[in-house]
């Protein structure tokens, strides 16, 4: 892992991880504040499930995939989960913060620029390969690698088949001019007895 990958990644953890355990801590709050995600998301779900268990659910969610991204394991993953909690906090907050005011309203464009900062690090975060090929990117040479394994498989085939073609036209060849020397002969001895 680089050098600023080391440090980047806790960094940039930091933030989900601290605003995970607050999700933990005050589940209550959380739910209330997610309440009109969180009732649709319940109704959605095929078991039944209280608002601030699925607050706990992101929460706890948000600390382990940012735990995990620091740590640089699951670190694509992780980044995603991240990028979604992160969505989903700037919609939330921006729907449900104070606009009566100007300072308010100040506020409220603030968090949303921090909020789309922070998805848009991690949606970064989440297509970084940690400069390894992607899987696409293998699979695709390895797609090309084998066409040309096969190309080059089929053309010794062809030059086999060739040469053993040829082989077998000279032999037979052979064989039948033995064999017509031997009718000859043998037609000479015929006529000659």
């Amino acid at each position: 892992m680089s050098p600023v990958r080391f440090f980047a990644r806790p960094m940039l953890a930091s933030s989900f991880v601290l605003a995970g355990m607050d999700k933990l801590r005050n589940a209550d709050d959380t739910a209330t504040q997610l309440s009109p995600l969180l009732s649709r998301a319940a109704d959605a779900l095929p078991f039944q499930t209280s608002e601030k268990t699925l607050a706990r659910v992101i929460g706890g969610a948000q600390v382990g995939a940012g735990a995990c991204f620091a740590l640089g394991k699951f670190a694509r993953l992780s980044a995603t989960v991240l990028g979604v909690i992160s969505a989903l906090n700037a919609y939330v907050e921006w729907r449900s913060a104070d606009i009566s005011s100007k300072e308010g309203r100040e506020n409220r464009r603030k968090q949303l620029l921090k909020n789309i900062t922070l998805t848009g690090g991690v949606l970064l975060a989440s297509v970084d390969t940690n400069g390894k090929p992607s899987l696409a990117w293998r699979a695709e040479h390895l797609a090309a690698d084998a066409r040309r394994s096969t190309a080059h498989l089929a053309a010794d085939a062809r030059h086999s088949t060739a040469h053993l073609a040829a082989d077998a036209r000279k032999s037979t060849g052979k064989k039948l001019k033995k064999a017509d020397k031997a009718v000859r002969k043998a037609v000479d001895n015929a006529v000659g007895a």
